[in-house]
């Protein structure tokens, strides 16, 4: 109904690569999520970068504007389990979870960038 109507609706799905206990790649068909709205234009922006993610969600706003609606999957990442029950390392490794944080923190990686 939204691309019918060509409406200014931006969507934007967090994508933080784990459903309750399962890697994304394992729970869809596609894991694009930027893909899946069929007529509507996707696009894929890095969740952990707020540079990043700013310049998508400003180039989406214009888009919608004249265009219609939009989707932005932000790739981001959760490093931890979902409730108390899940600790969040025993459908992945401690050593996974470390990498993201070491590499991809996005208040790390934006305090390095402004000093």
């Amino acid at each position: 109904m939204a691309m019918n109507w060509k409406l200014p609706i931006l969507y934007v799905i967090e994508n933080n690569k784990y459903a309750y206990a399962t890697h994304v790649s394992r729970a869809a068909a596609n894991p694009k999520l930027y893909t899946r709205g069929d007529l509507i234009p996707g696009i894929k922006a890095d969740g952990n970068n707020v540079y990043h993610l700013r310049e998508a969600v400003k180039f989406g706003r214009e888009w919608v504007k004249t265009k219609g609606p939009m989707l932005i999957e932000s790739d981001t990442y959760r490093y931890r389990g979902h409730s108390m029950a899940d600790t969040g390392l025993t459908y992945r490794k401690k050593e996974e979870v470390e990498e993201v944080k070491r590499t991809r923190d996005p208040i790390n990686n934006l305090r390095k960038l402004i000093i």
